[in-house]
């Protein structure tokens, strides 16, 4: 198959490509809100539909949840799988937006042009390239270059509850020699990258009650226990004055980095300063004796998500609240096991908690963190190809982030996946008023029509 045709016809069909896009951008795919329910039955049902338009056979899968989207494309060639999300994150706060999140549009910017609304980055953007070069190479040539099934899910902004059952008990079917996942991004917004590590997320969410009711801050302060008081001090004590997480056992599975794998990340030449500054910061906060890269990379975290109790609103109240609450993630690395730290989490803030409190827990994420191997041919010769595409020569890269499907793909289905995308630091992913370039969007259908090329030989 002709690749400069493929390449060719791409460039052509950029408009229509793009307006596809909004058109799925329209479509208010939030997947934790109930309300949006409806919306993403549309949402999967737009997408079976542009998949049968390319010969495939699409059908949406009904779960507990909100539907999968499975296609298959009986090809020649290797069979690969094609995983993504079409589901949203929420939008709020929306008096932050320039525009409305769900009437996306194409701006300048004096970066480039952009495709403005949720999803267009996370992850509708991101999946539509794949389908765009899945597209031009059927108009040049009447079929794909290879055997594809097609996995689109559409609760990955809600913790993915029907995930894991959906996958083993279509295993069978959904078996492929590799896995191919577009939602990661470019290294420093420029440098094509395989993500070849990706941190485990763990989420907590916890209450600490006091008295049984607010009280009078004046007849009670001093003499009744305050949980906010009591939260605030157990929270100050989760790091040391190095930036080191006091759980008991937490870092036991946090691997030792080879000196090699530190040099090659030290030739990546990340810029730390310029990673903060374009947020409104300067100073690394994490572990003294680690290097910026190494911390969103291979170490663990522990954030504050979200810290609330008592009288929020507008004036002032002299309440003593009867409850604090917060919301606390972990991210994690190597073998570190997110249930043992659960348990020592829990352990350690009730071991802190007085007499007169009470606490009650609530359940979130909990996955390890993954490594996908690069023994796989596919991985050097898509390398090769995003180098072609690029200026910047191809890197294997780690991640930050949690992306648990990819080692589901192993431990479920065993086989192996590979992490490609086109996002840029600064497409506020989750945030008000997200972004996709253009050019990533452009690029990226054209570097997979390049690493489909290369994958079917």
């Amino acid at each position: 198959m002709s690749l400069d045709a493929v390449l060719a016809r791409i460039d052509s069909d950029l408009p229509a490509a793009t307006e596809r896009l909004l058109e799925l951008l329209r479509i208010p795919s939030i997947s934790t809100d109930p309300a949006y329910k409806a919306d993403c039955d549309r949402a999967a049902d737009w997408l079976v539909a542009n998949l049968q338009s390319l010969g495939v056979s699409a059908s949406k899968r009904p779960t507990p949840g909100h539907p999968m989207v499975v296609g298959h494309y009986d090809g020649d060639g290797p069979h690969i799988l094609f995983y993504g999300h079409y589901d949203v994150q929420p939008v709020d706060p929306l008096l932050l937006w320039t525009r409305d999140p769900f009437d996306p549009a194409i701006e300048e910017t004096p970066k480039g042009k952009v495709i403005r609304g949720r999803g267009a980055a996370d992850d509708k953007g991101q999946l539509m390239t794949f389908i765009e070069a899945c597209r031009a190479f059927k108009a040049e040539h009447g079929k794909l270059p290879c055997k594809i099934t097609f996995f689109l899910e559409g609760e990955e902004e809600s913790g993915s509850p029907s995930l894991i059952p959906f996958m083993k008990e279509n295993a069978d079917e959904l078996n492929a020699e590799l896995a191919l996942i577009c939602d990661t991004g470019l290294f420093e917004s420029r440098v094509p990258a395989i993500m070849t590590m990706l941190r485990g997320l763990l989420g907590e969410e916890f209450t600490i009650t006091g008295p049984d009711k607010d009280l009078h801050s004046g007849m009670y302060g001093g003499l009744a226990m305050n949980p906010a008081r009591v939260m605030t001090r157990i929270l100050g004590q989760l790091f040391d004055d190095n930036g080191v997480i006091q759980v008991p056992e937490l870092y036991e599975g946090v691997p030792v980095l080879s000196n090699e794998l530190k040099a090659q990340w030290e030739g990546l030449g990340f810029d730390h300063q310029r990673f903060l500054g374009d947020v409104g910061l300067s100073e690394p906060a994490g572990e003294a004796a680690v290097s910026p890269l190494e911390m969103i990379w291979a170490r663990p975290t522990a954030e504050i998500n979200g810290l609330w109790s008592g009288y929020t609103g507008a004036g002032f109240k002299t309440v003593l609240p009867s409850e604090a609450s917060a919301k606390i993630s972990f991210r994690l690395v190597g073998t570190q096991d997110p249930h043992a730290i659960r348990k020592n989490f829990r352990a350690w803030v009730e071991a802190q908690l007085p007499a007169d409190c009470k606490i009650a827990w609530k359940d979130h994420s909990c996955s390890p963190a993954a490594q996908m191997s690069t023994e796989h041919p596919a991985f050097e010769a898509a390398r090769a190809a995003l180098t072609d595409e690029w200026p910047d020569p191809a890197a294997y890269a780690g991640c930050g982030g949690s992306i648990p499907i990819a080692g589901y793909f192993k431990s479920i289905l065993g086989m192996d996946a590979m992490l490609v995308g086109w996002g840029k630091d600064d497409d506020q992913i989750h945030s008000p008023n997200e972004k996709y370039d253009l050019e990533s969007f452009h690029k990226g259908t054209r570097s997979w029509a390049r690493i489909l090329a290369a994958m079917a030989g």
